[in-house]
């Protein structure tokens, strides 16, 4: 036999949504407050200071009873704001926290790569000598040029000494003058066909 009572399912996983949101959201949130003197409105940083100046008009007045209530009121109002900054400041820890892991797995994937990608490398080809690695250059290969005798040295050509190149000039556009009467003349409006 079925109840007619329906099962809560989604109602625990809903509560828990708006408990998560509604800490971090009391900070924006508009409370209507009920104090001795009528409702407050405003934010919770709104309301403390309403009331604080509440406080100090019931002090400059001599009444102590109310100065202390609004003390009060306001005091409340200064703990709802300080758990809800409290909360928002865990999640920002716990979010950069969360981040650095990641940044540093991230870091550890990368160095990998490139040690991997290294090995490869290294496995796959020698190493060739360069010019720069040879200490000894009597075992290092000479180019083979036949040398030359004083008279061809004699007829070789003068090296000619290199002149700066001169620039062209740049062009300096100008713009055309207008007429004077055309351009004193308004223009004539668009014809509608």
């Amino acid at each position: 036999m079925r109840s007619s009572k329906p099962r809560p399912r989604s109602k625990n996983n809903r509560n828990n949504n708006n408990n998560n949101r509604s800490v971090a959201n009391v900070m924006n949130r508009v409370f209507d407050s009920s104090g001795p003197e009528g409702k407050v409105r405003g934010t919770p940083q709104q309301i403390i200071e309403k009331y604080q100046q509440l406080t100090r008009d019931s002090q400059l007045s001599g009444d102590r009873v109310a100065a202390e209530n609004f003390q009060q009121h306001a005091e409340h109002y200064m703990r709802l704001q300080a758990e809800a900054q409290r909360e928002i400041d865990a999640r920002r820890e716990q979010q950069d926290r969360e981040n650095r892991e990641k940044q540093v797995q991230r870091d550890q994937e990368r160095n990998d790569r490139s040690e991997q990608q290294t090995e490869r490398v290294e496995h796959n080809t020698p190493p060739t000598p360069s010019a720069f690695d040879v200490t000894d250059f009597t075992d290092a290969p000479q180019p083979d040029f036949a040398p030359l005798s004083p008279i061809e040295l004699s007829q070789s050509a003068p090296v000619a000494t290199q002149q700066p190149e001169e620039r062209p000039k740049p062009r300096v556009r100008r713009r055309s003058e207008k007429p004077a009467a055309a351009a004193s003349a308004t223009p004539e409006p668009a014809r509608e066909d």
